[in-house]
């Protein structure tokens, strides 16, 4: 299995790419962004499925907009999310692997 998944179909548009990752800490997909070639547009992905490293972090639910979902800010390196102590979930603070999809 992989930890990180491409999305394909109609959300895709030329030249851009979208992943989705499952996240321990708030129990969700988290998607990102990424633009080949263009790493100014969005978010950077090493290509690797098993040890995904995305660059720059990641805040989903920044403002708390949505009051049932935590704030979540991370950072996904060699196949790892190291939580951030932004984070308004219990894994705070902590790195854990991340979940096969």
């Amino acid at each position: 299995m992989a930890k990180i998944s491409r999305l394909t179909g109609d959300i895709e548009t030329p030249g851009e790419e979208y992943y989705i990752f499952e996240c321990p800490g708030c129990e969700c997909a988290h998607m990102v962004r990424v633009y080949p070639g263009h790493p100014e547009k969005g978010w950077t992905y090493n290509g690797d499925e098993n040890n995904p490293t995305i660059s720059p972090s990641i805040l989903v639910n920044a403002g708390l907009e949505t009051p049932d979902t935590p704030r979540c800010h991370s950072f996904v390196k060699n196949g790892k999310i190291e939580f951030l102590g932004d984070c308004t979930h219990e894994l705070a603070g902590q790195t854990v692997e991340l979940k096969d999809i």
